[in-house]
Order: structure tokens, then C-alpha cells, then sequence
């Protein structure tokens, strides 16, 4: 159960919320999407989101394409959405936090959703229910039985759009520097502050793994890593496999 000064220590930033949003974007490789990822991420720096965006060490032009749009890419000097996470949000302006997936989509109105859900004071993080974009039959029952999981365990995937108040994430202790399941771990520590807020509506996120390797082989694939993660192998082990 959350202790009353642990989660004292998460809201107490709500009272003096700043507006706007700090967006964290890992990236890695994407120049296949990149353009659609400029549109996304300028349209959301519209909308007065601080927009921070990490690489990971990508080989491809991914770095380049983002300059040439205006934006500032910062170098992280280990691979891994975990590390790429944690650099950026030291460098976040805002009392909100969004982790953003390069190639997830976000509901129109999500700046204001993620506003209202930690305005109150009664929960300090939260994520959004998601859908997976593909042709591969099967994937609205792969994203219905995520939703139903992360509700009942409290435990949020990278691809529902992880939100938190800056506050959370400082008592939580930062973002696990590991190369992968720094969501599992981050979740973790978040839910011993506030129960998440689970928001209905849906982001959109890519189902290019789905659609190349197959449905169940993916799913397979995802329960194994997790078990073993549980069983306590090393996020360097599983991410060796999830490549």
C-alpha cells in the first residue's frame, strides 16, 4: 500500500501544475516513418508540448531527418529505451511527463486528457488503452487483452503512452536504466504511489513486429521474455531474444 508521505510526495507538485506537457520520444532507426513522425511531433510542439526527442545510436538517417525539421536530437550514449527515457526526462521544463514511442499515435484531445487525469491529485501516472495498426487477423485481440492486463495489474506497456507527474517519477526514482522492460520496472514503482489512471481512450501504435513475424509467434515470443524477465533474467538477456 502507498505510504501517506510517498504519496504526499508524488501530488504535492500538482498545486503549483505549470501548463503544457514534456513529451520524451525514443528513437531508434525509424526513417521508414520519420515523415509521419515529423507531422505527429510538430503538431504536438502546436499545441506548446516541449517536445524531447532521444536516439538511441541509430545507422540510419532518423537523426538527420529530425534536425532538418527543426528539432533538437540528443545522443544517448547507450542504446536502450530505458537509458533514452532517463536522459531525457532530466532534461524535461514541465510538471507533466509523457513517454512517447516513435511510432504510436495519440488521440486528438491526448494533451488535455493526460491534463485532467492528474489534475485531481488522486493519482500521479496513468497510461492510455491501445490498438495496434496492421492487417494481421488477431490484433484487436491482442490489444483487448493488453488493456484487460495492465487494468488488473496495475503494470503499464511503453505503447499505451506511459504519463506521469515529474514529482511521481522523482519519488519512483527515475526512469530504470536498463536496455529493455524499463516499462515493467517503471510501472512497478509508480503503482506503490497511485493506482494508474487508465484512460479509455486509444493510441495507435504500429504493428510492424505483428505483421512480420506473425501473430502467434509474436505472442509467444512477448509471454516468454516476460516470464523469463519474472523469473529473473537480465534485461541485456531479454533483449538479446526480443531483437
Amino acid at each position: 500500500m502507498p505510504t501517506s508521505n510517498s504519496r504526499d510526495q508524488a501530488v504535492s507538485a500538482e498545486s503549483r501544475h505549470a501548463a503544457g506537457i514534456s513529451i520524451i520520444v525514443p528513437v531508434l532507426n525509424e526513417a521508414e516513418l520519420i515523415d509521419e513522425l515529423i507531422g505527429r511531433l510538430k503538431h504536438l510542439r502546436e499545441l506548446d508540448a516541449e517536445i524531447i526527442i532521444v536516439d538511441g545510436q541509430s545507422t540510419d538517417a532518423t537523426t538527420e531527418h529530425l534536425e532538418g525539421a527543426g528539432f533538437t536530437v540528443l545522443r544517448c550514449p547507450q542504446r536502450g529505451r530505458g537509458y533514452q527515457l532517463a536522459l531525457g526526462s532530466t532534461l524535461a521544463t514541465h510538471d507533466n511527463l509523457l513517454f512517447l514511442h516513435a511510432d504510436t499515435v495519440l488521440p486528438s484531445n491526448a494533451l488535455s486528457l493526460i491534463e485532467q487525469a492528474l489534475a485531481t491529485g488522486s493519482a500521479c501516472w496513468g497510461r492510455f488503452d491501445v490498438q495496434i495498426a496492421g492487417t494481421v487477423r488477431g490484433l484487436n485481440m491482442v490489444a483487448f487483452m493488453m488493456n484487460w492486463r495492465s487494468r488488473l495489474t496495475g503494470i503499464a506497456t511503453g505503447d499505451q503512452a506511459i504519463f506521469m507527474t515529474r514529482a511521481a517519477l522523482t519519488a519512483a526514482g527515475g526512469v530504470p536504466k536498463q536496455v529493455i522492460m524499463e516499462d515493467v520496472e517503471l510501472s512497478k514503482k509508480l503503482r506503490q504511489l497511485s493506482a494508474p489512471v487508465c484512460l479509455r481512450q486509444r493510441v495507435t501504435t504500429s504493428g510492424r513486429r505483428w505483421q512480420r513475424d506473425g501473430l502467434w509467434p509474436t505472442i509467444w515470443l512477448m509471454w516468454r521474455l516476460r516470464w523469463r524477465y519474472w523469473r529473473g533474467a537480465s534485461a541485456e538477456t531479454i533483449a538479446q531474444e526480443y531483437a
